[in-house]
């Protein structure tokens, strides 16, 4: 989509500026990539005071990330929205560590991150054997049931859970109850310990899931770094070697993206 379409597309639909020049933006990033706040005004036509104000918004609801140089770009609610997803900076540095953890391991690798109270799959390399998880690029699942939303929750100030799940019902997609926000926090303080988050078929019938955080240069977690594998393939020495090089690559991952901002987490931003 090129500049002069998207103003056609604003002109025929003039009503709510504010939509129309937020939109506006989303499109010509979409169709640009990295684009700074100076071009974004002079290709839209509209006031750099404007055009900061509505990136403020799209950056602070995770539409759109701002670079250590000031650029925007596509954020991760953004994801499966755009045929520019797969060059997010995140999902390009997933790639590299992807592919060494299947050539070590050949089981299926997903990086996930939060929308609101969900993990949501933002990438995945899946493995070669026949057997294996199917899933899809944007699937969600409760946070507190799965080991990549486990990750991120374990982050969360103790009251930020308390007001996401506290005071619902916590049955997980295989229909397993947790025993409330009391079996939550212990799980979450496991995490917290142990530096990564597992589970058993609480997600699906027959997987094991081992995750790990991806974190910023400020130590905010940006995502989840995970092993989903059937629990067939699945021994003591085998979750060992798994694990411990999940932790590598979550390590390695971390170090590739330490300078992007936290589009979706609680807590500091840099």
């Amino acid at each position: 989509e090129n500049i002069a379409d998207i103003h056609e597309t604003a002109k025929r639909s003039p009503g709510a500026p504010g939509v129309q020049a937020a939109l506006s933006v989303l499109e010509l990033l979409a169709a640009r990539g990295s684009v700074s706040l100076a071009d974004l005004s002079r290709e839209l036509a509209i006031a750099k005071s404007t055009a900061h104000r509505i990136c403020g918004v799209l950056v602070d609801r995770g539409w759109v990330i701002r670079d250590t140089s000031g650029t925007f770009e596509l954020g991760i609610r953004a994801l499966g929205m755009s045929a520019r997803s797969p060059e997010l900076p995140i999902a390009t540095a997933f790639r590299g560590v992807a592919a060494w953890l299947l050539t070590r391991h050949d089981e299926t690798v997903c990086l996930a991150t939060m929308d609101g109270d969900f993990s949501v799959f933002i990438a995945k390399e899946d493995t070669s054997q026949p057997v294996r998880l199917v899933t899809t690029i944007g699937s969600r699942t409760p946070a507190f049931a799965s080991a990549s939303g486990r990750v991120h929750l374990a982050s969360w100030d103790t009251d930020d859970v308390a007001a996401a799940f506290g005071g619902r019902p916590l049955v997980t997609p295989v229909g397993r109850r947790l025993n409330g926000m009391a079996e939550l926090a212990d799980i979450l303080e496991t995490v917290r310990e142990q530096g990564f988050a597992e589970n058993d078929e609480e997600t699906a019938s027959g997987l094991w899931a081992g995750s790990v955080p991806v974190v910023n240069g400020v130590g905010v977690v940006l995502a989840a770094l995970t092993f989903c594998v059937p629990l067939g393939r699945i021994s003591p020495e085998r979750r060992a070697a798994l694990l411990r090089d999940l932790q590598i690559a979550g390590d390695r991952l971390s170090a590739d993206v330490d300078w992007l901002p936290a589009w979706n987490a609680r807590g500091p931003k840099p």
